[in-house]
């Protein structure tokens, strides 16, 4: 344990570093210290209350509320568009928007002055057609002020756009918001504290303009001069009086910073995604343990507080009228696919297999494939997510961190314009059901991770979609938590009358939940069939290995394979010679000896003991060979034991030729 006040290795700033460093905070302290070294504190009052001043600080706070209020009109849209639209010119535009930052501001009143005085470019025909005149004006100081203050708030929210996932908003599409609803529900309240920062800044920025402001709209007791102008006008006659003005400002401007904390200028601070700040599983079980009390008190009337609960806990719907699925899918992935009402199916394919894209291209999200997508009697094609009733479940569940789960599952249903008690009604159904009922009222963050994924799948089939959409639903969940989770989603799509498509990389979700298995590979469909056949003869070698076989490319011979990787299997039932095929065999027919074996058995390799795994019961041995592929052995640890094996040993391995399964390719 490292003692309290011990530096770290390392730790300590070099002096030629630190210098220069102590250097800049004083150059940038001093100047502070002078003013309040210099306020006259006796007279602080009298000079803040004088008439002038109070009429300047009553126009700048005038200003500068009408000047966030453009720069919200204007910027907020224009941030969005440089965060999420990508156009010919956008780095012109994001130039545009830095520049009154760096230009000096009286260059920017004269760039106003020319555009929107008496003899600018619009000027004249503003005074002619609306008889607004800007200079001289208080609204000319409004102006000054907006083009000056408007940038700080167009890059604090195009940041923090920029790091807001896009997933939240492509999920809330998929359950029926519209995009405004969209940008109002989901994308503002999630970028909040990026909108308040720039907001925060814009304000103070204004309220301290001078440069523009002067050089456009002059300096009219009343009408333009503002509280920056009047300390301009008190160094002249009053000294004391314009240092108590600035020390206001002042006052206002670090207000304003310590306020925001660190949220504009870059301080370290916590940017994970909320979602994945949720609570973790507890190794210990105490979270599935509470959640398997929440799901019992609501299968048996009572809550969580252990109030009668009978009559708030809905039936499960009735089996929705069927819409079967036509899909062509070109791009990237390419496929058509075809499946009757109330069909599951599971796609599985190595990482790059074209899985998500398959999803994302149904949902009409993405460039990379396109989707002719026919859902029942309507074609879908040409509509927009939100309006093609695809529901989606993303990996992470993407729950919106601003708001319960309850309100997570009732999002769907609301933007169908279902009434809001009757929403709530049949997400608290929903999150009963799938065992997360008493956690309704806490937020995402406040969830554990297989909580969070539960609410997010009732979270969809609250949305009464046509086509259910999982991307790996069931991940992040333990093993008995999976289970219990697995069989209730098999009773619901046993009733969803639309065609669910599963991503997946657990071999029990694919047989016990799908009534298809969708092999995919590089875009392409390497088998679709029943997850039986799927598992009798899996035709891609990633599935066999997932299905926990070992798989041997090779090709046909008069007697069996000649692998890949060298080496000849002998097999019972060969295919015609010149064939690519692959060879399944089962680990636990994989015979280990430490001596050569003699007898019927047709494949025998010697080779060593790489690795040794616990498999329930059984052990698992890797073991590797100079005349075969890497082969996994299946054995009990009593024959273990008996043979004494241990990683290194050298073993013997056999394969009756009856024992290997080939397919072709």
């Amino acid at each position: 344990m490292r003692r309290p006040g011990r530096r770290t290795a390392g730790a300590r700033a070099p002096l030629l570093l630190t210098v220069p460093a102590l250097l800049a905070v004083a150059f940038l302290m001093l100047p502070l210290v002078g003013i309040l070294v210099r306020t006259s504190w006796g007279e602080l009052g009298d000079h803040l209350t004088a008439e002038a001043t109070t009429e300047a600080l009553r126009l700048s706070l005038l200003v500068s509320l009408w000047a966030l209020g453009l720069s919200l009109l204007l910027g907020v849209p224009l941030a969005w568009l440089l965060a999420r639209v990508p156009f010919p010119g956008k780095a012109f535009v994001r130039s545009l928007v830095l520049l009154p930052m760096v230009l000096p501001p009286t260059v920017g009143g004269v760039a106003l002055l020319l555009a929107f005085g008496r003899r600018g470019l619009l000027g004249p025909w503003l005074e002619d057609t609306f008889g607004v005149t800007f200079p001289f004006h208080t609204s000319g100081a409004v102006l000054a002020a907006t083009f000056v203050a408007m940038p700080f708030l167009v890059i604090s929210l195009e940041g923090a756009l920029g790091g807001l996932r896009p997933r939240y908003e492509e999920t809330a599409a998929s359950l029926g918001a519209s995009p405004v609803r969209v940008f109002l529900t989901v994308t503002l309240p999630m970028v909040a504290p990026g909108l308040i920062a720039g907001a925060a800044l814009t304000w103070a920025r204004a309220l301290g303009e001078f440069g523009a402001t002067i050089t456009f709209a002059g300096n009219l007791p009343g009408t333009t001069q503002t509280l920056p102008l009047q300390v301009y006008l008190l160094l002249q006659d009053s000294p004391e009086a314009a240092t108590s003005v600035s020390l206001l400002l002042l006052a206002i401007a670090m207000i304003v910073l310590i306020a925001l904390r660190g949220r504009w200028t870059g301080t370290p601070g916590d940017h994970r995604d909320p979602v994945r700040r949720s609570v973790p599983d507890r190794s210990d079980g105490t979270d599935e343990a509470t959640d398997a009390y929440g799901a019992g008190c609501g299968a048996n009337g009572h809550g969580a507080d252990g109030t009668e609960e009978t009559s708030r806990t809905p039936k499960a719907p009735a089996p929705s009228e069927p819409w079967p699925l036509h899909a062509d899918v070109t791009g990237f992935t390419q496929l058509t696919l075809d499946a009757p009402g109330s069909t599951t199916i599971a796609v599985v394919g190595p990482n790059g297999a074209g899985k998500t894209t398959l999803l994302r291209a149904l949902l009409g999200l993405t460039p990379r494939a396109h989707a002719v997508l026919r859902l029942g009697d309507s074609d879908v094609t040409a509509l927009p997510p939100h309006r093609r009733g695809v529901a989606w479940v993303p990996q992470d569940g993407a729950l919106f961190p601003h708001l319960s789960a309850l309100a997570n599952t009732a999002y769907g249903l609301r933007a169908h314009g279902v009434p809001r008690a009757e929403a709530r009604r049949e997400a608290q159904g929903w999150l009963d059901r799938l065992g997360v009922g008493h956690l309704a009222h806490r937020k995402p963050a406040q969830l554990s991770g297989g909580q969070a994924q539960r609410v997010a799948l009732a979270r969809a089939l609250a949305a009464r979609p046509r086509l259910l959409l999982l991307d790996e639903p069931l991940a992040a969940l333990d093993q008995t938590t999976r289970a219990r989770v697995r069989h209730t989603l098999r009773g619901h799509l046993a009733d969803f009358g639309g065609v669910c498509l599963i991503v997946t990389h657990d071999p029990v979700e694919a047989v016990s939940l799908a009534d298809r298995v969708l092999v995919l590979e590089d875009g392409r469909v390497l088998q679709d069939e029943p997850p039986a056949e799927v598992t009798r003869h899996p035709r891609s070698p990633w599935v066999a290995r997932m299905l926990g076989r070992n798989a041997w490319p090779g090709t046909a011979t008069a007697d069996g394979l000649a692998l890949e990787g060298g080496g000849h299997l002998v097999v019972a039932e060969p295919l015609p010679a010149g064939t690519d095929a692959l060879a399944v065999i089962a680990p636990e027919a994989v015979s280990v000896h430490r001596e050569k074996p003699t007898g019927s058995p047709r494949n025998v390799w010697p080779g060593t003991v790489r690795e040794i795994t616990s498999g329930g019961s059984r052990l698992r041995l890797l073991i590797t060979s100079a005349e075969a592929p890497d082969l996994v052995a299946e054995i009990t640890p009593g024959a273990a034991a008996e043979l004494g094996i241990a990683d290194g040993s050298t073993v013997w391995t056999s394969v009756k030729a009856t024992e290997a399964t080939v397919v072709p390719l």
